[in-house]
């Protein structure tokens, strides 16, 4: 009985050897073929641009809708009822006049006296005010923000800080126009 035994016992080893073999040729076919799909669907993608590939449109000076299937449609634009003549088209730009009709600087010229020509000023007065004198610099303000200048500087007005000078117990700026800009703290500061 055991020979019977065992002969049962190999025969049903070598069936499960042959389905274990079967399903790992089916995985290797399968495997196989995915990889041949893998390879060649590229190839039919490139060599098939026209399916795959972004479809353009001529672009025209027309506004007329391109070819095709027609489709219901509830409203229609003004714009899209035009015709497309060439009257419709946006005329071109003349092409404007090249003569020069601005003036030109004289800056550097001189009178007929050989003295320098003064500068003009500006329109309006410039509005600053003094807040502070110290170590030989002032600190003014306008409406844009707030500058330490000290002797020979640009002030908001376009003229130049001539003198900072001290009247009556109080601080003043003199600007190389002549004006006259007073602290408007309290007491004088050293």
């Amino acid at each position: 009985m055991s020979d019977k035994n065992n002969q049962d016992v190999a025969a049903q080893s070598k069936s499960e050897e042959a389905q274990s073999r079967l399903g790992d040729k089916i995985l290797v076919a399968t495997g196989i073929t995915l990889a041949a799909a893998s390879a060649f669907f590229p190839w039919y993608v490139f060599l098939n641009a026209d399916k795959f590939g972004i479809r353009t449109e001529a672009l025209g000076r027309t506004r007329d809708l391109p070819p095709g299937v027609a489709r219901s449609v509830v409203t229609v634009s003004p714009l899209a009822m035009t015709d497309s003549s060439k009257d419709d088209w946006p005329k071109p730009v003349e092409p404007t006049d090249a003569l020069t009709t601005a003036t030109t600087s004289s800056l550097g010229e001189t009178r007929n006296t050989g003295s320098v020509r003064e500068e003009q000023p500006f329109p309006g007065k410039g509005n600053f005010r003094l807040l502070h004198v110290a170590n030989g610099r002032a600190l003014i303000e306008d409406g844009s923000g707030m500058y330490m200048v000290r002797v020979g500087s640009i002030l908001p007005n376009n003229s130049r800080l001539a003198t900072l000078e001290q009247r009556d117990g109080k601080w003043v700026i003199i600007t190389s126009s002549g004006e006259v800009y007073r602290d408007t703290g309290v007491s004088a500061r050293p």
